[in-house]
């Protein structure tokens, strides 16, 4: 592959991680703030994800071997201060005449693609951060500043000497990129999704989608916080047998963020309430304890109790481990309210939070007023 072939590949691995490193806290942020998720924002956010780390390995790679002869041989010409140089550049590199030829340019080239890099952040600053003119510009200019900087210091004086130019027009051209892309943000625009379909406050339906969502939340959050539990003890303790690493790696986890937060909170795991989802009781209020419970074993409770065990009894457990989730990933889905199976046995419904809230405000109103 070539180096930029291998560049985009890093940006587009380095943007996919930072995105499941982000996932939870933007999508129990955008619930909040917009009361629903958007499908088109999401694949908007992940793409200024991956555009900030193709910045990140422009700015970085390809590396050479910056060994003490390499940094000899190259010590100078790493920083270049005067402003609009590329002008003369463009006219030392012309070859022959006409638009073809200009373009085919290499310094033409250059100059252009140091706008265009720049350009996606200046919409995506004024679309998703809604900043104004000058203040895209201003982020423009820090942003190319801090690369600049990041080459002439050879990575903040990781390496032995700096392995790229520091260019002033690369300061200006980037600038101009950022002010290009601020005109350009109103086509983003044009992408559904980008109003929330009401105001942040208004209940919303109990979808398929959104309650597989906050199923997801839910496992992936035990298998990270029981993997982070895992190298904790593992460091403090030295490596654990079997039976303590399935309780410390898998079902201490799942108590927590499936049992206790739901006993000590309104009934919601910690899933349900990133995506604003709550189980109700039959009256319509907070589960009966019995109720939780059962819940818990009947759902992502259960699959990691049966995994847990699988791990440190017997391996004949992950098949009924595997068949709980596909039943209950099932039953989340066809039923019109969603319940899953966890819900359907423990005798719950699933709803949004703000349509509890809403059902609970008049009964404090009459309270009030009757007193």
């Amino acid at each position: 592959m070539t180096d930029p072939t291998i560049s985009a590949v890093i940006a587009v691995f380095a943007g996919f991680v930072l995105a499941g490193l982000l996932a939870v806290p933007y999508i129990a942020a955008s619930y909040r703030r917009r009361g629903e998720l958007g499908l088109w924002r999401v694949l908007l956010v992940f793409g200024f994800l991956v555009y900030a780390m193709s910045l990140w390995t422009y700015t970085l790679l390809p590396i050479p071997e910056t060994t003490t002869a390499w940094c000899a041989e190259h010590a100078a010409g790493h920083l270049q201060l005067r402003p609009f140089q590329f002008v003369a550049d463009i006219r030392r590199e012309q070859t022959g005449t006409g638009v073809r030829a200009f373009l085919r340019n290499p310094a033409v080239q250059q100059a252009v693609f140091n706008v265009a890099l720049f350009v996606p952040l200046g919409m995506f600053v004024r679309h998703l951060f809604r900043r104004g003119f000058a203040a895209t510009v201003a982020i423009g200019f820090a942003v190319s500043l801090f690369i600049e900087c990041t080459q002439l210091t050879g990575v903040w004086f990781l390496f032995e000497c700096p392995y790229r130019l520091a260019d002033v027009d690369d300061l200006l051209t980037n600038t101009l990129g950022a002010a290009v892309g601020f005109g350009l943000a109103p086509l983003l625009r044009l992408l559904p999704g980008n109003e929330p379909s009401a105001p942040p406050g208004t209940p919303r339906p109990v979808t398929a989608r959104r309650r597989l969502l906050g199923m997801a939340v839910d496992v992936v959050s035990v298998i990270l916080l029981g993997t982070t539990a895992g190298i904790v003890t593992t460091l403090l303790a030295g490596e654990p047998d079997t039976v303590v690493t399935a309780l410390i790696g898998t079902l201490l986890p799942a108590v927590l963020l499936l049992f206790v937060i739901p006993v000590a909170g309104n009934g919601a795991s910690f899933g349900q309430r990133v995506v604003l989802l709550r189980p109700a009781g039959p009256d319509g209020g907070k589960p009966a304890l019995w109720r939780m419970a059962v819940r818990f074993l009947a759902g992502s409770g259960g699959y990691f109790t049966l995994l847990t065990l699988a791990s440190a009894v017997n391996s004949g457990f992950e098949p009924l481990a595997n068949l709980l989730f596909f039943v209950s990933g099932i039953l989340a889905i066809r039923p019109q309210g969603h319940q899953g199976l966890s819900g359907l046995i423990a005798g719950l419904r699933m709803a949004d939070v703000r349509e509890l809230d809403d059902l609970a405000e008049p009964s404090l109103v009459s309270g009030k007023d009757g007193y």
